[in-house]
């Protein structure tokens, strides 16, 4: 008998063990640490919004927000990850001797200094494309030039011609007609045949010989 219950506390010693080993460990809350800071560049000291923090300890980590300011739960001895585009990984270790449960820092980032090879991409596909291209160059027409030739009058009436009326421009027609209504309500219509002044700028325009250039 005393053999069986011998057994049988081996058992669930071993048991209790292994259901503990199968437990996550969690920190006593003594030992939480709120770490917070800014993250910024060491050649201007100007705040790099959006870098990323990663705790390789927890696996986890946070983003700093538009002004670089982070903030996260550490562990003491954990180490944290800065990443930047354009600039160095650096890391920092969470340091062992704190005895308050909130600790604040300043990290400073590096400019990558590898510069990556230079590309030129063209607009040819081929080599004869770009001899053809070469050949019919204009070398004064410059981008000055084509823009003011795209900007012109011309160029603007054809590319308006072509449009379709967007929302805007529909609304603004139908709020004008409903204005030309409440404005003629009770009375006939407006009918510029009879407007003098209409009449007037016909004749300035008639002897003036715009009507003929036209």
């Amino acid at each position: 008998m005393k053999i069986f219950t011998a057994i049988a506390l081996c058992l669930l010693c071993s048991f209790g063990v292994k259901a503990q080993e199968n437990q996550p460990y969690v920190a006593p809350d003594s030992l939480l640490i709120q770490l917070s800071g800014v993250i910024v560049s060491s050649d201007s000291l100007t705040q790099m919004p959006f870098a990323t923090i990663f705790n390789r300890q927890s696996r986890r980590g946070t983003i700093a927000d538009y002004y670089g300011f982070f903030s996260l739960v550490v562990l003491p001895g954990d180490t944290l990850m800065f990443s930047y585009y354009g600039y160095k990984t650096s890391s920092f270790i969470v340091p062992d001797t704190l005895r308050d449960n909130r600790y604040s820092i300043i990290h400073m980032m590096y400019e990558n200094a590898e510069e990556l090879p230079e590309y030129t991409v063209y607009p040819w596909p081929s080599r004869e494309d770009f001899a053809r291209a070469f050949l019919e160059m204009k070398p004064y027409d410059d981008a000055l030039r084509r823009a003011q030739r795209q900007l012109s009058g011309e160029s603007l009436a054809f590319a308006a011609s072509r449009l379709s009326t967007d929302a805007s421009l529909s609304y603004s027609w139908q709020v004008n007609q409903q204005n030309t209504k409440l404005y003629t309500m009770g009375q006939s219509p407006v009918n510029n045949l009879f407007n003098p002044y209409s009449w007037a700028s016909f004749v300035q325009a008639w002897k003036a010989g715009k009507l003929g250039r036209q």
